[in-house]
């Protein structure tokens, strides 16, 4: 069964790991994983992204994109930046990520810095509707504003909610917008009840697989850096959760991840 991993941080876990590329793509496929999306959370990181990238083009895409938990740092050059490498994209650079927003850190929540948020999030979802590029969203304790802006934008191309962790009726929301859940190692935790509930009643077509790696930890391992290989962990947590067959849950999210990010 393969799997796609959309959403990674490849450049950071190889950062702190000192771990060989090739090493890692290895275990990754020795685990099932055939695809992983590596996504930009700051204009600095852009040219890293894209030669890493670009050394395994059938096993590594790409989102470039502006993160809000770094808002303070951006600037509106920054931008233009991104919409010129989104102009001039190669082939496996397919998505405009991780954008989104932040309201989990108090320190971004001043007016200005809140207005900054929403001002950068707005740019980057005309952008990914210029291109016609899907999103991968960061959603902290404001998924009722993100709506607001996704109801309003109108990608005919969507995306997904990254990392998901709230409530049926918010997911459901996002879901009749057209846009994916992602599901991460929160649900490999038995005290994620809410969340755990939520995966378990959306529409398999909904769902997609990742790992945030080097964050959000599946159980077991907390403590140590995410790995794209522990996506089994999360995709056997998703299969207790669901009455589907392991065989046709596996097929429909890689179908469904691999028309979002990697058939271009």
């Amino acid at each position: 069964m393969p799997f796609f991993d959309t959403h990674t941080h490849l450049d950071y876990l190889l950062a702190s790991t000192q771990q060989p590329l090739a090493e890692l793509i290895e275990e990754s496929q020795q685990a099932g994983v055939e695809k992983m999306l590596v996504v930009a959370v700051q204009a600095e990181d852009f040219n890293n992204i894209e030669k890493l990238t670009a050394l395994y083009p059938k096993q590594l895409y790409y989102g470039l994109g502006l993160h809000p938990l770094y808002i303070a740092r951006h600037r509106l050059a920054d931008l233009d930046l991104l919409a010129q490498r989104l102009a001039q994209r190669s082939n496996n650079l397919t998505a405009v990520a991780e954008i989104g927003l932040e309201k989990g850190v108090p320190e971004l929540l001043t007016p200005a810095l809140w207005q900054k948020q929403c001002e950068f999030l707005e740019a980057q979802l005309h952008l990914a509707k210029d291109n016609q590029l899907p999103v991968n969203l960061h959603s902290r304790k404001s998924h009722e504003d993100l709506y607001r802006f996704l109801k309003n934008a109108q990608l005919s191309i969507t995306g997904v909610v990254h990392g998901f962790s709230g409530s049926y009726e918010q997911a459901k929301r996002f879901v009749d917008l057209g846009y994916k859940i992602g599901v991460g190692g929160v649900i490999t935790y038995a005290r994620a009840n809410k969340t755990r509930e939520t995966i378990k009643r959306l529409p398999l077509d909904s769902l997609l697989l990742e790992t945030d790696s080097p964050d959000m930890p599946v159980f077991g391992f907390q403590g140590q850096p995410n790995r794209p290989m522990r996506i089994r962990e999360t995709f056997n947590a998703l299969c207790e959760l669901r009455s589907e067959r392991p065989e046709d849950i596996a097929e429909r999210i890689w179908q469904t991840s691999c028309a979002l990010f990697a058939e271009k």
